[in-house]
């Protein structure tokens, strides 16, 4: 069957979201808003494809951001409500996103004792990141609850504390994980904070909740926070998803450029693993190439390599059912979803355009980097 990715209007190296998926993902996300009673904001630093806003206000309350910078990005790309939590401010940082943001989450007491005469003048529903101390994510480098994590303040911190102005508490521990994960989430902030949920207004459930993926149990989720909700009905409940909105929405299509041998041939793409889907050597995790296989499963094996002097700037080995050559087109599955956020122009080498294949079947070139955007990245 021919992959509706590899056309010649599609060029090499280029990151191309579904529309199609995208809005399928969405669908599926305004239903669990919609049955659970919840609201669902986009988290930027998963996904911050911006020509894609147009689509995904139109099934989301807005985003949250990160740093100044992305709160820019939700209240001028996105418009809706705009959330942010950091690990820190700064007074500047301070002053510009009081004018840009409707929550603010702080990460410490010292924090917001710092700021809490400042935020408590503007219109800002001003909350703290708590650590429900419930560990879920497999990966320890994205396990915000790990002992002596520097996220989130515990509840043995909180005692005796005055939390005057505070109208929320954000908690954020997931990464990837299905329902259960969220219900024992939920049942370990109300161990962990029961005697400040009446007090409160808001509790925002972070991202990591993976509910477009394949397989996850959607009416359970929708019952576990219907029943949260029923004991704290004052909670207005967020939740924040990154890679489940884009999750399985397109690609990164690249190119063979030359095959080099050492003991095994090794294909040198057109696109770096450090550069362009760094999560592949820092998790690290084994992408998905449509047709490929796992090494020697099919009839000819190949070591994926970039196209960066790094010396490790490699994926792992494949196998595909034809010999490969110079020009043939390789396409990484889901690719959107914390990669193109974390994408550098190290080394120089050719960035990846980025593109919307049309629920219509129409391809639109929506970027491409040119030396200029390289040069301006320093000084």
């Amino acid at each position: 069957m021919t992959n509706k990715f590899l056309r010649d209007d599609i060029p090499s190296p280029c990151y191309v979201c579904d529309e199609a998926k995208l809005e399928q993902n969405l669908q599926l996300m305004q239903r669990v808003q919609n049955e659970a009673g919840v609201d669902i904001i986009l988290a930027l630093k998963g996904f911050s494809m911006w020509s894609t806003f147009p689509l995904v206000k139109q099934y989301l309350k807005g985003a949250t951001a990160s740093a100044v910078w992305e709160a820019k990005l939700a209240k001028f790309e996105m418009g809706g409500e705009v959330h942010c939590y950091s690990p820190a401010y700064k007074k500047k940082d301070m002053d510009e996103l009081l004018g840009l943001v409707n929550h603010l989450s702080f990460n410490s007491l010292s924090q917001w004792t710092k700021f809490k005469e400042q935020v408590t003048q503007s219109s800002v529903s001003a909350g703290l990141r708590v650590n429900p101390e419930n560990q879920e994510a497999d990966t320890p480098l994205y396990d915000p609850c790990a002992p002596g994590s520097r996220l989130g303040i515990r509840a043995a911190q909180l005692k005796g504390q005055d939390l005057s102005g505070i109208e929320g508490f954000h908690v954020h521990n997931l990464c990837e994980c299905d329902s259960y994960a969220t219900e024992r989430t939920l049942k370990a902030i109300e161990e962990k904070f029961s005697a400040y949920l009446p007090k409160l207004q808001w509790l925002n459930l972070g991202g990591g909740h993976l509910m477009t993926n394949e397989g996850y149990e959607l009416e359970h989720l929708i019952q576990a926070l219907r029943t949260f909700k029923q004991k704290y009905p004052n909670l207005r409940i967020i939740m924040e998803p990154g890679s489940a909105v884009a999750w399985q929405a397109g690609p990164l299509i690249c190119e063979v450029v030359d095959i080099v041998e050492n003991e095994q041939q090794i294909l040198i793409l057109d696109v770096s693993a450090t550069a362009h889907m760094p999560d592949v050597l820092e998790m690290p995790y084994r992408p998905t190439i449509t047709d490929a296989g796992l090494p020697n499963e099919k009839a000819f094996t190949y070591k994926i390599g970039g196209n960066s002097c790094l010396a490790g700037d490699v994926i792992e080995e494949y196998s595909f059912d034809h010999e490969l050559k110079s020009g043939d087109k390789l396409v990484f599955e889901d690719m959107l979803h914390y990669t193109m956020v974390k994408t550098t122009f190290f080394n120089g080498v050719e960035h990846p355009a980025i593109g919307i294949l049309r629920k219509d079947g129409k391809f639109d070139l929506v970027k491409e980097f040119t030396y200029e955007e390289f040069k301006a990245r320093l000084s």
